[in-house]
């Protein structure tokens, strides 16, 4: 139960949202954003957040698309991580969508929580890290869209009036060999200790990492090591493991030095597997 009272919105259009967010500022209602609601509610929960108005997303309709268009496939910011996986349009994401909590939960996570949240893991972003998706941004200014590597910089930098109302996959992606591998200490739900999403397109080897850093991140760096033939595997592993662009994860999930062995091993099984496709 939620220990405080707080107003509920749920407008129908991007203007109208966009609007009354705006208007609720002004009132002094600590105004949230609200797609899928499981982070907002848990956080909310335990009194670390206090907002005293929410505006509900789901009924926008450009929010609840899933569906490959002209530009590629569109996704709306509310679709469920279920329906993600059942479409299995963008395979990659799809089984990125599925590794995310439970089967109950997924109904709820949306695409848009989930990669706009605040807990470290956001494992939905992966693939569209890999496929430099561009992202659909709701404010007010109007709808703009803005490259993947613009906005997400290990977090979705949004302004607080602004959302994410859809994202856009160029076609080429979807069907590109992948793999996606999700290891964790215990069981088949939960955090990760390693996630690590990986496609191959012209010949290279793309990859990007959630669950290692205390965010969800692709690095250039990392690929152009993964991509040097010349060192041998393990020596490429090495490097990568000094290359992290943050210290590894050490918290409840498992310790930095387990995260670093489940690493190694992971990224072995991930190039070992994409460098002969």
């Amino acid at each position: 139960m939620i220990p405080f009272d707080f107003e509920y919105y749920k407008p129908t259009s991007v203007q109208k949202a966009v609007e009354l967010f705006q208007y609720l500022q002004t009132q002094g209602k600590n105004p949230l954003y609200f797609s899928g609601g499981t982070e907002i509610i848990t956080f909310a929960r335990r009194n670390f957040i206090h907002p005293r108005a929410v505006v509900d997303l789901k009924a926008i309709p450009e929010s609840n698309v899933l569906e490959i268009q002209k530009d590629g496939l569109v996704i709306g910011s509310c679709v469920s991580l279920s329906s993600l996986t059942a479409s299995n349009l963008f395979p990659l994401l799809s089984e990125a969508a599925q590794g995310v909590a439970d089967q109950t939960a997924r109904n709820k996570i949306t695409l848009g929580g989930n990669i706009c949240g605040e807990i470290y893991y956001r494992e939905a972003v992966l693939p569209l890290l890999l496929a430099d998706s561009r992202m659909v941004i709701a404010g007010p200014e109007g709808i703009k869209v803005i490259h993947i590597h613009h906005v997400f910089l290990q977090r979705m930098r949004l302004e607080k009036d602004e959302f994410l109302l859809q994202t856009i996959t160029d076609r080429e992606y979807l069907s590109l060999p992948c793999i996606h591998f999700k290891k964790r200490q215990i069981g088949n739900v939960g955090y990760p200790l390693v996630s690590v999403a990986a496609l191959k397109k012209e010949k290279q080897i793309r990859i990007a990492f959630s669950g290692v850093c205390a965010f969800p991140f692709r690095s250039i760096e990392i690929e152009q090591i993964v991509n040097n033939s010349r060192l041998s595997l393990a020596e490429r592993i090495d490097q990568i493991i000094w290359n992290l662009p943050a210290p590894v994860l050490n918290n409840t999930e498992g310790s930095a030095d387990y995260r670093t062995f489940v690493l190694k091993n992971t990224l072995f099984e991930t190039v070992k597997k994409l460098e002969g496709r």
